[in-house]
Formats: C-alpha cells, sequence, structure tokens
C-alpha cells in the first residue's frame, strides 16, 4: 500500500511570516486618518467629521460648523468612534 502525502505541511515546512493582529490594523488606520485629517486641514483650513449625530465642518481656527444631522431608523443605534 503506497504511504499518502500529507496536505498539511509540517512544522519545518511553514516559513514564519509577519501577521496582521486587530491592534496593530487599528493603530495604523488611527494614524492613517490623523495624518490625512491635518494635512486636509493644512491645505484647506477645515474638515468634514462626523460627531454626536451631526456632519460638522471644523476649521483650523477651532471654530465649527454643523452641516447636516446624519438620519438614523428608530430600529438603529449610531456608533461613532
Amino acid at each position: 500500500m503506497a504511504k499518502k502525502k500529507s496536505i498539511i505541511p509540517s512544522k519545518s515546512q511553514v516559513t514564519r511570516k509577519p501577521y496582521l493582529t486587530k491592534r496593530i490594523l487599528i493603530s495604523v488606520a488611527r494614524n492613517g486618518v490623523k495624518k490625512a485629517s491635518e494635512e486636509t486641514m493644512r491645505v484647506m483650513g477645515y474638515t468634514v467629521i462626523a460627531s454626536g449625530g451631526w456632519v460638522i465642518k471644523k476649521y483650523a481656527d477651532g471654530r465649527t460648523e454643523q452641516i447636516s444631522p446624519i438620519p438614523v431608523s428608530k430600529n438603529q443605534e449610531l456608533i461613532l468612534d
């Protein structure tokens, strides 16, 4: 009887690859958004964000302007990080 080949590689056959953890992904995404927001503020003088159920225009001098509320149906919950 012939020996079956295993489709699962042994530990010696597997090379260690770096992996992406949730913590690393969140950190990199947060830093990217922060950098993009700072660049937008520098170039345009304002940035548009969502806060407290509203879309808000935030100016470089600290002023804010509410643009419009974010519509949410009664069966949904709005969570803004």
